[in-house]
């Protein structure tokens, strides 16, 4: 009897690293061993699928440092906003240096990759007439008008993030104080005061259109800004009611929630407001990233320059 013929075990090849199971990996480790907040995560898996379309399939482990810097340019192109860029970039970075520690690649070019300062330019920013024109956009015509007007008011009295508007809570609300608690990237929390105008409009939506929304429910939803169905309004929901009432007063379309963040920053500063007091408002972890605001305003520069400097 002939002996039987050995085959040898199939040997097992690893996935390339642009793979979907490459890519679904990457986002679990930033969620469980990074613990990067909720929103973050989201944001770099949008980042990697946006990466995965540029390769068209090529294999991240060919790329070199000048095709690297061909995907920098490439997302200029697609007309996305300079924080995106910066983000996404980070998010190559972030994906690279994850397949070194898997041992997935052995050289990561992406560590020469430029900073993403280069694509960083000044941010829109609304006049205050632009503003008084935006804010009261809002009328009876339009369904829950005083929930959307407030929307409006606390972005700009606040300087928050849609995200942090639409996560606040009643708990985090305090009117007859006159602040309120954002929760910022990272569950960061940082106290903001509010107007006597952002107060009255909160307080105008209170007693008539959340009531109406909320209706009978018991307990009531925790949320400060509500859906017509009474869930929490989302952070994409925000972004559609800037641009309506933006179109509405014939202010461009680029507008965005940002923009009311980039308008209370620079009125800050331009009003007298310190440079370490906008950044705790802001929660910037860095006073680099709020000195951005100084260039949007150069007329304090120059009234700072009037006032302190003795040959002025």
């Amino acid at each position: 009897m002939p002996p039987k013929k050995i085959i040898p075990p199939r040997r097992l090849q690893t996935p390339a690293p642009t793979s979907p199971r490459w890519v679904e990996s990457f986002i679990e480790y930033l969620r469980n061993e990074c613990h990067l907040a909720h929103n973050t995560v989201l944001a770099y898996g949008r980042d990697m699928r946006v990466f995965s379309q540029w390769l068209a399939g090529r294999s991240v482990a060919q790329l070199s440092i000048q095709d690297l810097s061909d995907y920098a340019a490439w997302l200029h192109r697609q007309d996305l906003a300079p924080a995106s860029i910066s983000r996404n970039l980070v998010a190559v970075k972030i994906f690279f240096r994850y397949l070194q520690l898997e041992g997935v690649i052995v050289d990561n070019v992406a560590e020469l990759l430029g900073s993403q300062k280069l694509w960083q330019r000044i941010p829109q920013v609304l006049t205050p007439g632009q503003v008084d024109r935006f804010l009261l956009a809002p009328t009876l015509g339009d369904r829950y008008w005083r929930r959307d007007r407030a929307i409006l008011e606390l972005l700009y009295a606040t300087g928050c993030r849609a995200s942090e508007l639409s996560d606040l809570k009643l708990e985090d609300l305090h009117l007859t104080d006159k602040f309120c608690r954002c929760h910022g990237k990272g569950d960061k929390q940082r106290l903001v005061p509010l107007s006597d105008q952002a107060v009255a409009v909160v307080r105008d939506y209170f007693d008539k259109d959340r009531v109406d929304i909320v209706g009978v429910r018991d307990p009531q939803p925790p949320w400060v800004i509500l859906s017509h169905r009474a869930r929490r309004f989302r952070r994409e929901a925000i972004w559609e009611i800037v641009k309506k009432y933006a179109a509405r007063v014939g202010i461009p379309n680029t507008v965005s929630p940002h923009t009311m963040r980039h308008s209370f920053a620079t009125h800050m500063l331009a009003g007298g407001a310190d440079l370490r007091q906008v950044q705790e408002m802001l929660g910037h972890a860095n006073i680099t990233t709020t000195q951005i605001y100084t260039h949007v305003d150069p007329s304090r520069l120059q009234r700072i320059h009037r006032q302190f400097h003795p040959r002025a």
